[in-house]
């Protein structure tokens, strides 16, 4: 899709809303995905072509994306849609293959469920949504040197990300996806302690009632959800670690 050209005459007297205009076309085409992270933005120069608008007026729409963390601007290289910030005041949002390779151990996916249904009351309510809209759900298993890592239970609103609907999670573990694929602008998460039930123990592969760390997190772009994950780790092999500097 082509950003649309400001029609007004050259020379002539900029609308005070063309650069909004400009920002939200950015805005739009990341935020639905279009343009992925790490995706170049046009530059300024073709902006100006584009829209047929001064270099002041492009500037500004880049600058209030940068400033909502949307893009980064590099010096002579140009802009770029930023990557997600994975850093959080309490633990990243991290990539759980990438966070097993990057310990030396073989990683492990397997597929338990994947479904695609209308929300349930259920599903709207973890999702903090309330119209019925259609959901992904799955369940999955990491393991590390072939022994369970984590097991995943997680909602994907398909409203917010339609393009879920066609993705392979028999093969891709749906958090590397996301994370590859979906620009996310807030996130929080809940950090637990819980015993393991029954469904939990057999696919962790530890007795009934052992401890477990559990983290649910949930991740919105501009304030729809994007999904809702809930993490069980065996608690007895497992700790949250963060640093942090003064101000």
């Amino acid at each position: 899709m082509s950003l649309a050209s400001d029609q007004a005459r050259p020379g002539a007297a900029e609308k005070p809303t063309l650069y909004k205009r400009i920002r939200l076309d950015i805005e739009t085409r990341i935020l639905t995905g279009e343009w992925p992270p790490g995706h170049r933005i046009p530059f300024e120069h073709q902006l100006m072509a584009r829209y047929r608008c001064s270099r002041m007026t492009v500037n500004k729409a880049l600058s209030e994306l940068a400033q909502a963390d949307l893009i980064e601007r590099r010096r002579r290289a140009g802009s770029f849609v930023r990557r997600p910030q994975h850093l959080s005041a309490v633990l990243k949002i991290a990539d759980i293959r990438a966070e097993i390779t990057a310990l030396g151990r073989s990683y492990g996916y397997q597929l338990i469920d994947c479904r695609r249904r209308t929300a349930t009351a259920a599903d709207r309510a973890r999702l903090g949504v309330s119209t019925a809209g259609k959901v992904i759900v799955i369940a999955c298993r990491h393991s590390a040197d072939n022994v369970p890592f984590a097991v995943e239970d997680r909602l994907i609103d398909l409203s917010t990300v339609p393009e879920a609907a066609t993705a392979d999670f028999s093969h891709e573990p749906p958090g590397s996806w996301l994370l590859h694929h979906v620009p996310w602008t807030e996130a929080e998460h809940t950090i637990s302690a819980v015993v393991a039930d029954d469904r939990t123990a057999k696919a962790l592969h530890i007795a009934v009632g052992s401890p477990c760390l559990v983290i649910d997190r949930y991740t919105w772009r501009s304030a729809r959800t994007v999904t809702a994950v809930r993490l069980h780790y065996p608690g007895e092999t497992h700790r949250l670690v963060a640093r942090f500097k003064g101000g």
